[in-house]
């Protein structure tokens, strides 16, 4: 996406909107010196390149934002704050956010959290709660952050949404766009995880971001305390996202894989 040769293979005559979902969302690794060139060119380059392509032929240009353009102080923001990015990562997506409003039909759908089919954090959990729940194992307990607060955003809540603000023809501009419901952090979230999945959800031990990454190796990418968005530009649109809570007891209940631990906060023991 950040080549701009790869623009010349396309016959962009054949389309009317464009949804960029593609991202580098190694938060911690964007930190390093590869990292950073990388996380550019995917969150800024691309997106800019592919705004001017979108502008040049009168094409929607729906584009995925995160709130990690914010830097965490506001324990509730709107789509109108200022941007206020704490990593490179954080940067780089406000950035392509800076570009693609700069294409005249443009939707921005900013999310946090985002759960999908892939690796995440709550398949990460159901897989830790499971291995707690073995005795065979040795794994007793499990230790996740507390002190970063947010809301679960699930992609297919997301896919609904991008669909209904084309389908509406909603002014063009930026949506906050995440799950409905209670900000809770993710030490919360693991434990109503454990609670769904095995009944354990007193083996998740709360730490802070700082006590859990005082030993860290490499850099560590600092991280917005409060993530909440508002949804009410969303909702005067017509479009209610669901409560995250209740999508998260569907989503445990129907996914029984499990996978290795992800880097979100979280300490096997």
């Amino acid at each position: 996406m950040s080549d701009p040769d790869a623009y010349s293979r396309y016959d962009w005559s054949l389309y009317g909107t464009v949804i960029n979902c593609g991202a580098y969302t190694a938060v911690d690794k964007a930190e390093t010196p590869e990292g950073r060139v990388t996380a550019w060119k995917a969150n800024a380059t691309g997106p800019a390149l592919l705004a001017r392509t979108c502008s040049d032929h009168g094409i929607t240009l729906v584009h995925v934002s995160s709130d990690y353009v914010f830097d965490g102080t506001a324990e509730v923001h709107t789509e109108d704050e200022p941007f206020s990015p704490l990593s490179v990562y954080g940067q780089t997506k406000a950035a392509g956010d800076i570009a693609v409003g700069g294409s005249p039909r443009h939707y921005i759908m900013r999310s946090s959290w985002v759960i999908g089919e892939g690796h995440n954090f709550v398949k990460t959990m159901k897989g830790l709660s499971d291995r707690v729940a073995d005795p065979e194992d040795g794994l007793t307990q499990v230790t996740v952050v507390d002190d970063q607060l947010g809301r679960l955003t699930f992609t297919r809540d997301m896919a609904e949404a991008i669909f209904h603000v084309l389908d509406a023809k909603a002014p063009y501009g930026t949506y906050d766009c995440t799950g409905s419901g209670a900000v809770k952090s993710w030490a919360d979230i693991a434990r109503a995880v454990f609670e769904a999945a095995n009944g354990n959800g007193d083996r998740v031990v709360p730490v802070s971001t700082a006590d859990y990454y005082a030993n860290a190796e490499g850099p560590i990418a600092p991280r917005p305390v409060h993530s909440a968005l508002d949804l009410s530009r969303l909702e005067s649109v017509g479009f209610h996202m669901p409560d995250w809570e209740e999508e998260l007891g569907e989503y445990v209940g129907s996914d029984g894989d499990s996978v290795a631990q992800s880097s979100m906060g979280i300490e096997a023991v």
